[in-house]
């Protein structure tokens, strides 16, 4: 399932563009004054990037590209082009037209690094890859280069409110790529490739450490270690669980482990041992 924000989300990104322009008064607010006439060369930028904005306002992005487009055509020395060569990234992307957008912005923050709307325009890229992000049981690329993007965002414009928007993405998509390797490590240790599993649920703990599968993955180490008979790392790894998540019902379950007598904590969660025996018998 891929990461898109909900449509009214996606619309107040338009609210947060600072490309609110006036209109020239040679506009009348219709923009079927202007989509009815085929030639638009005749028309001024200001009319034709008003017609644009007043399609975005109501959903109708493939017409407001239109605009934005015939802006950059018949108008591309004027102050209105630039503005309309982002606006149309922005239409493709409401539009979920991924590819074209990001080819759009990449295009824009290449020619005009020091626009005013620059920031904008590395936040609305990181989002085009942010909401291809697909489940953690296919292959992650798309999440890694959507964190890349987010990253960039907030190294070049810290607190900036894309900053801040980007930093929560952020944590997402690291919680993301940690659950892709914990599916991988839970593969691993059902089918008994035990020193793989480790270093899935190993790297899950060293380099995601603020994801909530911190837990399970020190927990999965747990269950490993007791199955191979190393007691004491069992004890330990169990040890900074109950440390850093004393509360959590994987520690009652590693605790279970290692304690005679102590119950698991209530709910469905199979462990390794289980599952073994779910699987020979």
């Amino acid at each position: 399932m891929r990461t898109r924000l909900t449509q009214t989300l996606r619309l107040s990104l338009l609210l947060a563009a600072p490309l609110w322009l006036g209109a020239c008064s040679a506009w009348d607010g219709k923009t079927s004054s202007l989509a009815s006439r085929a030639d638009m060369s005749a028309q001024s930028p200001e009319a034709l990037y008003a017609a644009g904005m007043d399609s975005l306002k109501q959903e109708r992005y493939q017409q407001a590209q239109e605009f934005f487009d015939a802006v950059e055509r018949e108008h591309p020395y004027s102050t209105w082009a630039t503005g309309a060569s982002l606006m149309s990234a922005y239409s493709d992307y409401m539009r979920n037209r991924y590819t074209e957008s990001i080819g759009g912005l990449n295009r824009f923050i290449q020619l005009h690094p020091g626009h005013r709307d620059i920031a904008y325009a590395y936040y609305l890229r990181a989002l085009c890859y942010y909401e291809q992000i697909v489940d953690s049981d296919r292959d992650q690329k798309g999440t890694e280069l959507a964190l890349a993007q987010l990253q960039e965002v907030v190294n070049r414009f810290p607190g900036s409110s894309y900053a801040r928007d980007a930093s929560l993405k952020i944590d997402l998509a690291r919680d993301h790529l940690a659950g892709r390797e914990m599916s991988i490590g839970r593969f691993y240790q059902d089918r008994g490739l035990l020193s793989a599993a480790i270093g899935r649920f190993r790297r899950v703990v060293d380099e995601y450490q603020t994801t909530n599968h911190v837990p399970e993955a020190l927990h999965r180490l747990t269950e490993i270690y007791t199955s191979l008979g190393l007691t004491e790392e069992a004890r330990k790894t169990a040890s900074v669980l109950g440390h850093n998540y004393p509360g959590s019902a994987w520690y009652q379950d590693s605790y279970a482990l290692l304690v005679d007598g102590a119950p698991p904590a209530p709910g469905d969660r199979p462990g390794f041992l289980r599952r073994s025996l779910d699987w020979v018998f």
